[in-house]
Formats: C-alpha cells, structure tokens, sequence
C-alpha cells in the first residue's frame, strides 16, 4: 500500500489530502482570510505562509510525514505534454518565475521541499497548460496570436480515464469529447490519449461561462479597447472574471440563476440558453476536430450537477455521441490516481523540457 500526500493550493485556500492507495484516509481545506493574504504582494512570497499551514495541519492530525510520493497541482510552467512528471530544478525555475502569477505555482516547490526531507519523490499532473495541438490547431489567423492550450487538464483526463475503465476500454483506445462547466468552461477532444484540440479556457476562448467571456467578436473588442472607457486591465478582467454569466446577470451562481429562469424571468433564461448553446456549439466543433468519430461526450465540472442545465445542453447534442455526466471534479483523486500510477509503474514519468 502507498501512501501519497496531494498539495493543491488555491487563489484563497490550500487542499490537502492522505491517500493510501486510491483510498482517501484524510481530508483538509483551508480558506485563507483576505486580510491575510492581502500582506503578501506577489504570489512567490506566500510561500513560507502555505508552507507553515501545510507542516501545521499535518501535525495537527497526527500524520507522520512519512510517504511514498508527494503530488502537487501543476502551475503556469510552459506549454508540455500531459502525463505525470518529476519535479526537478528546471521546472522550480519556470515556477518561481513564471509568466502568471498563480497560487498553484507554489504546489510543486513545496512538494519538493518535503520530498526531499523524506526521501520520496514528488510529482505533478496533467497541469492547466497541458499541450498536446495538432499543428493545424494552433493557427489562429494571425501569425502574432497562435492558439493556446489552457485547460482543465487534470480533471478532464481523470474522468476520461475513468469512464474508460467503466466501459473495459483503455483511455488510448477512444475518441472522447470532455466538456469541463465550471467557473471557466473548456471542451476538449480527446483522441487516443491525446488532447488533439481544445479551447483556451482562460484567456478568452469558446464558450462563455459563469465568469469569462469566451470568444467575443474581435472588431468590437478592438474598438472597445481603444474607446477611452477602459484600461487594459480593465479589459483583461472583462475577459476573465467579469465576462459572462455574471456581465448580463451580476452574479456567477447558476443554481440562482436556474431558480430565476424557472420563476418565468425571461432575461436570465436566455442568457443561460445563450451560455449551454456556445457549450453545444463547441462541442460540434470538437465532434469534426475528430473526425466525426466521438466514442462518447464527458460532461464534468461543477455545473454538471444541475440537471436543467445538462437537458438544455442534451437538446442541441444529442444524437453525436454517447453522452455521460460525471459531475464535479476531483483534483485530489486525479492527482492521487496519477502519482499511484507513477509509482507502480502504470504511467510513465515524464521530463520536463
């Protein structure tokens, strides 16, 4: 039996979590006050903070720090195949100056740090920049603005894998669209192991979502940008974290936003339908980026648990694909999964270049 310690430090939390195996034998979530973060004014310096709270909370539940591996959620490193990867110095260096600053570049240099102290190795997984593009994906049109690969890896390759065991299949064998519905919405296609295409969930791509814009029409975004009603900043927070659900309603909660469209509102019931026919539009295109060929369409994510959402997106796709709701998503299995497999010779350890 192997015990695995996952790291998962988030904007405002850090997750931890004891497997034994796939077996989870401990859980902890913290949020982190703003007052408390606010001292800190760049990202790399929290990390004495996070690494005190990871030291405290173990020693507070009595759990030695003994493991077998260590897995940590994966940063803003450069764009990399998926897979499993050993921490090492290369990809400390990419963290510590990476182009996004991002709590979860913290992850893998704390894994490290204790790795190192208990003689185990430390790990990451399928990170959010994860990219695997055909060639013919990355062209944007524009020379200075290729495509990018931002997605949620982690969880859309685990519930791949995890619907292929159910049907006996190997995740390699099959042509799988996953659509992740959360915060951010990414829908990718996967073929025979890899993530051939997929929209950049962060930075303006795709669907719109509870709070990011998607695609939006370039000349009136140009035109905007130059209007003198906003700055750059500005701009970026209307792509990201301002866009979407919450521009037309004010609010990012779907379930509230699901009440409103059944009480009769006839705004929010549009915008909503709006939101799952850019979802459905995607998920056509990820159908062709396959050849027409999809084994099944996964859809995950928070907002996969709300039932009248999945049978307005069901409306515009059925009949492409088997369709499968594995709702939420579980980082911390995903990683757990990922570093058992590393460490039983399942899944090859990749380099980080």
């Amino acid at each position: 039996m192997k015990r695995i310690l996952v790291i998962n430090p988030g904007s405002t939390s850090t997750k931890l979590a004891v497997y034994e195996d796939l077996e989870p034998v401990w859980k902890q979530s913290v949020f982190h006050p703003a007052k408390e973060l606010a001292r800190f004014h760049h990202i790399n310096e929290q990390y004495e903070y996070r690494r005190t709270y990871v030291l405290e909370a173990l020693q507070k539940a009595g759990i030695p720090m003994a493991f077998d591996a260590i897995i940590a959620r994966g940063g803003i490193l450069k764009p990399t195949q998926g897979g499993v990867y050993r921490i090492d110095e290369r990809m400390k260096h990419d963290l510590w100056h990476a182009p996004m600053e991002h709590a979860s570049n913290l992850a893998a240099l704390l894994a490290d740090e204790f790795a190192k102290d208990m003689g185990c190795p430390a790990f990451i997984a399928d990170p959010v920049v994860t990219d695997e593009l055909r060639d013919v994906a990355r062209l944007s049109g524009i020379p200075e603005l290729p495509r990018l690969s931002i997605f949620h890896a982690l969880n859309s390759r685990a519930v791949s894998r995890r619907y292929a065991a159910s049907v006996n299949k190997r995740y390699e064998d099959l042509n799988l669209i996953v659509a992740h519905l959360g915060g951010g919405i990414s829908v990718s296609a996967h073929q025979h192991g890899k993530v051939v295409d997929v929209n950049n969930a962060l930075n303006g791509e795709g669907p719109f979502s509870p709070e990011r814009a998607g695609t939006v029409p370039a000349r009136q975004l140009v035109d905007l940008c130059f209007s003198g009603k906003y700055t750059q900043a500005e701009i970026r927070k209307l792509l990201n974290g301002r866009g979407g659900l919450v521009a037309y309603l004010g609010t990012t909660d779907v379930q509230t936003i699901v009440r409103w469209a059944h009480a009769g509102n006839a705004k929010h019931k549009l915008v909503l339908e709006a939101m799952v026919y850019t979802v459905a539009k995607q998920i056509g295109a990820m159908h062709v980026a396959l050849h027409s060929q999809t084994d099944a369409i996964i859809l995950t994510g928070g907002i996969a648990n709300n039932a009248y959402v999945i049978s307005l997106l069901r409306e515009w796709i059925e009949g492409l694909a088997r369709i499968v709701v594995i709702p939420g998503e579980d980082e911390m299995g995903a990683l757990a999964m990922n570093a058992l497999g590393a460490l039983n010779g399942e899944l090859p350890l990749q380099e980080y270049l």
